[in-house]
């Protein structure tokens, strides 16, 4: 008999962690995971951030989460969040990687006009968005190879499948920094290289979100919508559909895939 679609999703039992769970698109990862039954290690730089996140998600019925303060700079802390959860949790079925630097990062020489971007900056949100994916990824392995669940997701960008429009930003302090586009292109391409090297016992696939609401000046969020063909930016809820079908059985026999969820500002 096929299993129904609520069994497919269920999660009770497996083990995640989320990478960037304290952020925004963090907490709607980390709701549809405990939503779903999956226990969960929030990683994120920011202690406090973690443990007010693991409060957040303790009003969810049955959810069950720790804090996992992680500086993913720095190799051995990122190893060390995945070999700490393991050991909290026995073990690990699924690894969300959602962090990293983004267009409003705060860091000298980052979200600067190019000609005054920095290798410094290049240098560590390649460490930050991608690198540190590939040492969580390293070390989960083994865990994630004998869990019968494996899955590992990757948060890109559109920004790593096609090139910014340099007009969406006129008359705005909003700047696209070519590290962020870059390390996201690379991310989709390490999960290529991941989805054929683990199988058929890990699952890696890609989400790539569109441009999210957040009080963008009115002049972007005007022009971003016009080229959307939904008509609106994203809020963090549209992704969790996507996480669901990712992380649990519904996407049983799929890997190596990008999930696009942009309302449509690919298709062009």
């Amino acid at each position: 008999m096929m299993r129904s679609v609520e069994n497919l999703l269920d999660l009770s039992g497996r083990r995640a962690l989320v990478t960037g769970g304290a952020g925004h698109i963090g907490l709607a990862v980390g709701e549809v995971l405990a939503e779903l039954g999956a226990r969960i290690s929030i990683v994120d730089i920011d202690a406090k951030a973690c443990e007010e996140r693991v409060e957040t998600l303790s009003h969810i019925r049955n959810a069950s989460a720790i804090p996992m303060p992680c500086n993913l700079l720095d190799e051995t802390d990122t190893r060390r969040a995945i070999t700490e959860t393991i050991r909290e949790f026995g073990g690990l079925d699924i690894l969300i990687h959602c962090a990293g630097y983004v267009g409003t990062t705060q860091s000298p020489g980052w979200a600067v006009p190019f000609d005054e971007q920095t290798i410094s900056a290049w240098d560590a949100a390649m460490r930050v968005n991608l690198t540190s994916a590939f040492a969580m990824v390293q070390e989960a392995t083994p865990e994630l190879s004998v869990s019968g669940y494996g899955s590992v997701i990757f948060f890109i960008s559109t920004y790593g499948l096609v090139g910014p429009v340099p007009q969406l930003y006129d008359g705005t302090d909003m700047v696209q920094p070519a590290g962020y586009a870059a390390s996201k292109g690379g991310l989709l391409q390490l999960s290529r290289y991941l989805a054929t090297t683990l199988a058929p016992r890990i699952r890696v696939n890609t989400i790539t979100p569109g441009g999210v609401w957040r009080n963008q000046p009115e002049s972007f969020h005007s022009q971003y919508v016009a080229r959307t063909p939904l008509g609106r930016m994203a809020t963090e809820q549209d992704f969790k559909g996507a996480v669901a079908y990712l992380s649990s059985d519904l996407s049983a026999y799929v890997t190596g895939h990008n999930l696009v969820v942009d309302g449509g500002w690919t298709a062009w």
